[in-house]
């Protein structure tokens, strides 16, 4: 079948060139800043790269050692423990919630003035900036070595993050409630009360539940600072040398978040496809 003139004509004006291949000078030169960057860190570190061949076998020297025979005869101590490591990340977890969720909302733009939400907004920058292990250090000299010293630093440390996703949930959310409410008349509490507040509420408490499953990790690293829980009993033992009660203290710690994080989830998933 041949084409006939009117055929081809809406294909004259069409041009033969070839476009011009993409341009990977940007992503080169970002590769290798970063591979720069990496070196300079390596070469600050002072690692010693001849001890590098023998590492795996060593590490495989102290899992035999933790895990070949576990010393199960601190099995209900290491359960007490856990259970202390657990109440202090859910009361951390509940201080963290109750104080970002008011901050947070407030530091939202639509909720809260600019005065207000640029203070808050720096504060959670400065809690994000300071570790858990350096707050948990500075409680110590108050309420001495308790877990209620780690459930403060958790509280605390919690509270940059949290906040953060708090306003940046509020911000990311559907506006037509809350401009419906306000053509009503409705003060900025009335809107944040019944618009905004049903809208991003399962979000919230799903943030608030991850965060219970970050401060259960967080906990047993509390408690090498003297904080109290599981991470106390690994830290005595590993500084001992007792690895067969290492190994038992290890694989409880495993097993409890996991079921953790396992129960967490599901009640997260409830949250997000509204209870189904």
């Amino acid at each position: 079948m041949t084409m006939t003139a009117e055929t081809k004509a809406p294909f004259s004006g069409l041009s033969s060139a070839v476009p011009a291949k993409p341009s990977k000078r940007a992503a080169t030169l970002w590769a290798l800043l970063a591979g720069s960057i990496f070196l300079v860190a390596a070469g600050g570190l002072q690692i010693s790269w001849d001890d590098l061949p023998s590492l795996p076998a060593r590490i495989w020297d102290y899992l035999v050692l933790m895990f070949a025979e576990p010393n199960w005869d601190k099995l209900p101590r290491a359960l007490f423990e856990t259970w202390r490591s657990i109440s202090m990340a859910w009361i951390g977890a509940i201080l963290c919630v109750v104080a970002s969720i008011p901050l947070g909302m407030m530091a939202a733009k639509g909720v809260g003035p600019a005065w207000l939400r640029l203070p808050l907004r720096g504060l959670f920058a400065v809690i994000r900036a300071v570790p858990e292990v350096v707050i948990a250090l500075i409680l110590l000299t108050v309420t001495g070595l308790t877990p209620l010293t780690g459930a403060l630093a958790l509280g605390i440390a919690g509270i940059g993050t949290q906040g953060k996703w708090v306003y940046e949930t509020v911000e990311s959310a559907n506006d037509g409630a809350a401009e419906a409410v306000r053509a009503a008349g409705g003060t900025t509490a009335e809107v944040t009360r019944w618009a905004i507040w049903p809208a991003v509420a399962p979000t919230l408490m799903s943030f608030a539940l991850y965060r219970f499953e970050i401060n259960i990790r967080t906990s047993a690293v509390l408690g090498l600072v003297g904080a109290g829980g599981i991470g106390s009993m690994l830290s005595n033992y590993t500084n001992f040398r007792q690895w067969d009660t290492v190994g038992m203290l290890l694989i409880v710690v495993i097993v409890a978040t996991m079921i953790i994080d396992a129960i967490s989830g599901a009640i997260r998933r409830r949250l997000m496809n509204g209870g189904k």
